[in-house]
């Protein structure tokens, strides 16, 4: 009985150091573990502000959505793409109006160039008007020399009727003393006359064709056209009333071996021989050819007023 207590509890001890063992080493693994994780958790811990700081750094890839190209139908070609560039600004037709002038002209001129001044008379404040426009747009450089030429020549003759209505009623120009000496007009800051506008301006531009242009009111004269000189139509204008002066049986005479022209032809020889002679001038618009040895008169002058 003593030997079996005895051995039991020899049995018994072997047992509780066994099981204690066990249950040291088991908490020595849970130790061991705890330590693992706990150093897990710390390189996380100091590892996951870096990531964070990377994530914010990356910008994020925007959603992508169905694009839809639609073509652009306002693409000019190159030529065209300058459209919204400013656009210099374009010069008018004619650089002075001379519609008023023309009105006048159209309803007291006849289409032979016979004038009625009476009815000039009548309306003779919007002639004045007229000749101070002109006073108020003198020519500048920038004008073409067809602009100049239409004013000077609507000049001269809307101021010539000026001076015949100053004077009305008479029955020659002549009737006036130094009728082409007169300073009535005033252009700009200076007072003109009529031989300066024809002998200084005009003459001077080189187009002997202006002699059929300007009117001195008189009957031998080259008719007044009866409407205005304009700078789109001036080389017309003066080519249709040469024509119709040289080939005029009242005022030249022309056959191919002798011809009587007008004494424009003499006075102003040097303007109408610059490309030959009268005869080559003549030859340009008359209906008659004429010989170049044609024998030359000159007819007597009409001072008789053109009404």
């Amino acid at each position: 009985m003593k030997y079996h207590i005895l051995i039991v509890t020899l049995i018994t001890c072997l047992l509780t150091a066994c099981g204690g063992s066990k249950k040291i080493v088991n908490t020595e693994q849970v130790k061991q573990v705890t330590t693992v994780e706990e150093e897990k958790e710390t390189v996380i811990e100091r590892e996951a502000p870096e990531v964070e700081k990377d994530m914010m750094d990356t910008p994020k890839e925007a959603p992508k959505k169905d694009i839809t190209i639609v073509p652009n139908t306002d693409v000019k070609p190159n030529d065209e793409i300058m459209a919204d560039s400013p656009v210099p600004e374009k010069l008018p037709l004619e650089a002075f109006d001379h519609t008023s002038y023309g009105e006048l002209v159209v309803k007291y001129v006849s289409t032979e160039g016979n004038v009625d001044y009476d009815g000039f008379k009548r309306n003779w404040g919007s002639l004045r008007n007229y000749i101070k426009a002109l006073s108020e747009n003198m020519p500048t450089d920038q004008w073409t020399k067809d602009d100049k030429l239409a004013y000077w020549m609507n000049a001269y003759n809307a101021m010539t009727v000026d001076l015949i209505l100053r004077n009305y009623p008479l029955e020659s120009i002549k009737d006036i003393k130094d009728p082409w000496g007169q300073r009535f007009w005033k252009l700009g800051d200076k007072y003109y006359n009529l031989n300066e506008i024809e002998h200084k301006i005009l003459r001077k531009m080189g187009d002997a064709r202006i002699h059929f242009g300007i009117n001195c009111a008189s009957f031998s004269c080259p008719p007044l056209l009866n409407e205005a000189f304009t700078a789109q139509k001036v080389d017309t204008q003066l080519d249709l009333l040469a024509r119709r002066f040289v080939n005029d049986k009242q005022r030249n005479t022309i056959t191919a071996n002798s011809i009587e022209i007008s004494e424009i032809f003499n006075w102003f020889a040097k303007d109408f021989k610059t490309n030959g002679s009268v005869i080559d001038f003549l030859n340009k618009y008359s209906e008659t050819p004429i010989n170049a040895k044609a024998k030359k008169r000159f007819k007597e002058y009409n001072w008789s007023l053109n009404k």
